[in-house]
């Protein structure tokens, strides 16, 4: 009886610090985007854990996932990746290449070409007279207001079975209408920061995260309060981050905002 007892336990012990190591894997890897000048971070989220982090300057990310996991990679003007994670991912550095989206421009075909006589080219390229009212009086008709009221688009109910939800409360429709009210209440109210809660939110953030992507560019002290107000007043951080702080959030903004700043400053460090 004892040594069931105590196989029982071991089995039990083991098949928890199986569980914890299988449950703590590292998804690492790097991001290519193919444009060496842009420098924005990757948003890396896992839809299966709904956990979430940024790509470094240079597109290194390491993230908690497991086998079957499904990631995706998130930059503003590329093409969305969604992986679904294998047990050789977990083993191995997992290279992602993003695509730049293209921007398409309509194709525009002239049906007639032109002749240089003004006379003639005029007709075929303005409106006839009679079109013209046409248009001006199906504008006027749609402005004008309805003689008539409009019929109730509706299944008469002899066409209808029996409705087995009459006289019962929604209480799904309920609980949203109450979850709605709710995070309207919960949610901080944006409003412009003054003086004291600029700084104090700068002061935060030189506290709670991390610079040393600035501090790589060779970027001091006087340099870093330098850009920290130029990314504050171009991306209204405290405005809209001072009263709801999440760091992922704030410093996902700060690297955009670095982005545009190291296009117009001269910066001495070097990328990895």
């Amino acid at each position: 009886m004892e040594t069931g007892y105590i196989e029982k336990s071991l089995f039990l012990v083991l098949f928890c610090i199986a569980s914890a190591l299988w449950a703590q894997q590292k998804l690492s890897g790097r991001i290519i985007t193919g444009n060496e000048m842009d420098v924005t971070p990757v948003l890396v989220v896992n839809i299966s854990s709904n956990k979430s982090m940024l790509s470094d300057m240079a597109g290194k990310f390491e993230i908690e996932a497991k086998e079957n996991d499904e990631i995706r990679f998130v930059k503003e003007g590329y093409y969305r990746v969604d992986k679904k994670i294998t047990g050789e991912d977990l083993n191995s550095p997992l290279n992602i290449i993003l695509k730049r989206m293209e921007i398409q421009i309509p194709e525009v075909k002239i049906k007639y070409n032109p002749t240089g006589n003004l006379a003639k080219d005029n007709q075929h390229l303005n409106e006839s007279r009679k079109l013209q009212s046409l248009r001006s009086d199906l504008e006027n008709y749609m402005k004008s207001p309805l003689n008539e009221a409009l019929p109730n688009n509706t299944i008469s109910k002899t066409f209808t079975g029996h409705d087995f939800n009459a006289g019962q409360v929604d209480l799904f429709g309920v609980f949203n209408a109450v979850s709605g009210l709710v995070k309207k209440a919960t949610k901080p109210k944006i409003t412009k920061a003054n003086y004291n809660e600029t700084q104090d939110f700068l002061k935060r953030i030189k506290n709670e995260i991390s610079l040393n992507f600035l501090k790589k560019y060779g970027m001091g002290e006087e340099q870093i309060d330098a850009f920290l107000l130029y990314a504050d007043k171009t991306r209204s951080l405290a405005k809209r981050y001072r009263k709801d702080f999440q760091i992922d959030i704030v410093e996902y903004e700060l690297k955009i905002a670095f982005g545009e700043y190291s296009k117009t400053n001269k910066l001495e460090g070097t990328k990895e």
